[in-house]
C-alpha cells in the first residue's frame, strides 16, 4: 500500500515526531523533510519527546541517539510501548556497535540514519517507514477484522450445528414416528415401484408374506413376496393408478383369502401406496348372513304351511273319528282307520311343534312351561330330518315330574334341536346313538343331549360358543348355532355344561334355575 493511499485511507496526511537537542539538526532535517508534505512536530530532548507523543500521535518517530537525561534508546523503547505501530528511526552520529545492537534489541528499530546523513536516503527512508506503518496498521486491521469474522463464523457453526443437531433430532423424531405408525396400521400396506418391486412394507405385510419372516420385501416383487406367484395377481389396481396417476381399487383372491386392495399414486414421485384389506372373513359371514335369513324366511313360510296343513289335518283327524263310530265296520276296516287316526295325530303334532318353532319369539312370550315337553317338541321335528339317517338311533330319557320352569319355550326347543343336528353331525358315516335326557339336581332343572361322535378337540373347546367359528366345510355350517344357543341359555338364566372326549363322543347339558315361588307352593 502506497504512502499517498495511506493518507487517503487515515484522512489526513502522515505525522512526523522528531526529537533532537540540536536546534540546527532539527531545522535541517525539516527543510529537507518538507517535500514529503507530512506533519512535522519536534522536540529538543526525550520527556517533551513523550509528551509531543501523546498530543500528536505520530505513525513514525525519528530521534537522536545521544541526548541529555532519557538516551535515544530508552526513548524509543518508551515509543514503542506507548505506540506500537508507530515506525522507529535513530539518529546516530558515531558508529557505536554497541549502541545500535541494544537499540535493535529494545525498541526495534526501523532504519538508521548516520550523521551526516543524504537528503535523498533521508527521504526515502522516512517514505518506507510511513509505508512500512500502512502495512503493519491494514495488517493489524485484517488480522482484527479476519478475528472478528472468525469469531463471528465460530458463533454462526456452533449455531448451525445446534440447528443441525436440533433438526437431525426432529427428523429422527419424525422418521421413528412415521415408522411406528406405519407399523402399527394393521392391514398390509406397501410402497411400491411401477414395475412391482417393494420399496417398503409394515409389520402386517410381512405376516401375510408367503416367502417366511425375515425375508427381504424389496428385494422381491409384490406378487412373488406375498403370494410366491410368478405373474402379477389378477385384478391388481397397481397398473391403473400408474397409468391414470388416480387412485384405483380392485380385488384379488389369493391362497384362499381376498383382499381388496387400494393402490394411491405418490404425487411427483413414481412410486405407489398400495393398501390390502382381507374381507374372507367378511363375505363369508355375509353368506352366512343371507342364508340365515334363508332359513328365517323358510321358518316363516313352514309357520304359514303348517298352519294351512293344521286345518286339513283336523278334517281327516275327525272324519276318521266318525267312521269308527259306524256299526258294521269290519276288524280290517278297523284297524286302517285306527291308523289313519294315529298318522293324522301325529302329524298334527308335527305341525303344532312347527308352528311353536316358527314364532317369533317376545317378551310377552314367557310363561311357566314343562321341560320335558318341550324336549319332546323339538325332538319331534328331528325325528322327521331322522328318516335320511336310518343308521342313528336316538334315545329318550324324559323326568315327568319336573317343576314348572318359567321361559321361552320356543327360544329352549330352539337350543335342543341345535344340539341334536350337531351331535348328528358328529357321528362318523351318520351311525351311532343319539340321547336326550331331562332331570332334576338341586333346585335347577337340565336337558342333555348326547352323542357317540368324533368329540371335540380341546384346542377347539374354548372357541365353540364363538359365534361364527365352525369346524365344518364351507358350506355346511354357519357358525352361528351354538353362540345364539349359548345366548339364549343365558337369558334364561342358565348355564353350558360340555363334556367331551375325542373319539367317544359329547354330552351338553343346559342347567335351567327353578323360580323359587313355584318351590314354595305345597
Amino acid at each position: 500500500m502506497g504512502l499517498a493511499h495511506t493518507q487517503e485511507a487515515t484522512g489526513s496526511r502522515g505525522r512526523l515526531l522528531l526529537v533532537d537537542d540540536e536546534e540546527n539538526i532539527l531545522k535541517s532535517i525539516r527543510r529537507v523533510l518538507r517535500r514529503g508534505d507530512w506533519d512535522i512536530e519536534t522536540a529538543t530532548d526525550a520527556e517533551e519527546g513523550l509528551r509531543r507523543l501523546e498530543q500528536f500521535s505520530p505513525q513514525v518517530v525519528i530521534s537522536d541517539f545521544r541526548m541529555p537525561g532519557m538516551n535515544g534508546v530508552d526513548f524509543l523503547t518508551r515509543v514503542k510501548e506507548q505506540v506500537p505501530l508507530a515506525q522507529r528511526i535513530m539518529l546516530t552520529g558515531q558508529a557505536d556497535q554497541m549502541a545500535i545492537e541494544e537499540a535493535i534489541n529494545r525498541s526495534e528499530i526501523f532504519r538508521f540514519i548516520s550523521k551526516p546523513w543524504n537528503d535523498s536516503h533521508l527521504v526515502l527512508t522516512v517514505k518506507s517507514a510511513f509505508e512500512q506503518y500502512a502495512l503493519v496498521a491494514e495488517n493489524q486491521r485484517l488480522m482484527r477484522v479476519t478475528k472478528e469474522q472468525n469469531a463471528e463464523l465460530k458463533r454462526l457453526n456452533v449455531d448451525l450445528e445446534a440447528r443441525v443437531e436440533s433438526r437431525t433430532l426432529m427428523l429422527s423424531q419424525a422418521k421413528r414416528d412415521w415408522e411406528q405408525t406405519f407399523d402399527c396400521i394393521e392391514n398390509p400396506l406397501a410402497v411400491m415401484q411401477p414395475d412391482y418391486m417393494v420399496r417398503r412394507a409394515n409389520l402386517a405385510y410381512l405376516k401375510v408374506a408367503a416367502t417366511g419372516e425375515g425375508a427381504n420385501a424389496s428385494a422381491a416383487t409384490c406378487y412373488q413376496y406375498l403370494f410366491g406367484r410368478d405373474t402379477p395377481c389378477e385384478g391388481c389396481p397397481l397398473p391403473a393408478a400408474v397409468e391414470t396417476g388416480k387412485s384405483a381399487r380392485g380385488e384379488i383372491t389369493q391362497k384362499g383369502r381376498t383382499y381388496v386392495v387400494a393402490a394411491y399414486p405418490m404425487p411427483g414421485d413414481k412410486r405407489v401406496v398400495l393398501t390390502y384389506r382381507d374381507v374372507t372373513e367378511e363375505h363369508s359371514l355375509t353368506k352366512r348372513l343371507i342364508e340365515t335369513e334363508k332359513m328365517a324366511a323358510v321358518g316363516q313360510l313352514a309357520g304359514g304351511v303348517a298352519h294351512e296343513i293344521n286345518n286339513p289335518l283336523g278334517g281327516i283327524l275327525a272324519f276318521a273319528q266318525l267312521m269308527k263310530r259306524d256299526s258294521g265296520r269290519t276288524e280290517a276296516d278297523k284297524e286302517s282307520l285306527d291308523l289313519i287316526e294315529e298318522s293324522a295325530l301325529r302329524c298334527k303334532r308335527i305341525v303344532e311343534s312347527l308352528l311353536k318353532f316358527s314364532r317369533h319369539s317376545k317378551p310377552d312370550d314367557r310363561r311357566h312351561f314343562d321341560l320335558s315337553k318341550c324336549v319332546e317338541d323339538a325332538t319331534v321335528l328331528f325325528k322327521a330330518q331322522l328318516k335320511a339317517n336310518p343308521k342313528v338311533k336316538l334315545e329318550m330319557n324324559l323326568s315327568r315330574d319336573l317343576p314348572k320352569l318359567f321361559g321361552d319355550p320356543a327360544q329352549l326347543s330352539q337350543v335342543v334341536l341345535n344340539l341334536l343336528q350337531n351331535g348328528l353331525y358328529a357321528l362318523p358315516d351318520a351311525e351311532g346313538e343319539l340321547r336326550v335326557d331331562t332331570g332334576r339336581e338341586g333346585d335347577r332343572c337340565f336337558f342333555a343331549v348326547s352323542d357317540t361322535g368324533t368329540g371335540i378337540e380341546e384346542k377347539h373347546l374354548p372357541r365353540i360358543f364363538e359365534p361364527s367359528f365352525t369346524t365344518k366345510p364351507p358350506g355346511e355350517g354357519t357358525g352361528l348355532g351354538l353362540s345364539i344357543a349359548y345366548r339364549i341359555v343365558q337369558d334364561h338364566g342358565g348355564v353350558f355344561q360340555v363334556d367331551t372326549q375325542v373319539g367317544q363322543g359329547s354330552r351338553f347339558t343346559v342347567y335351567l334355575p327353578i323360580p323359587l315361588q313355584l318351590e314354595r307352593l305345597p
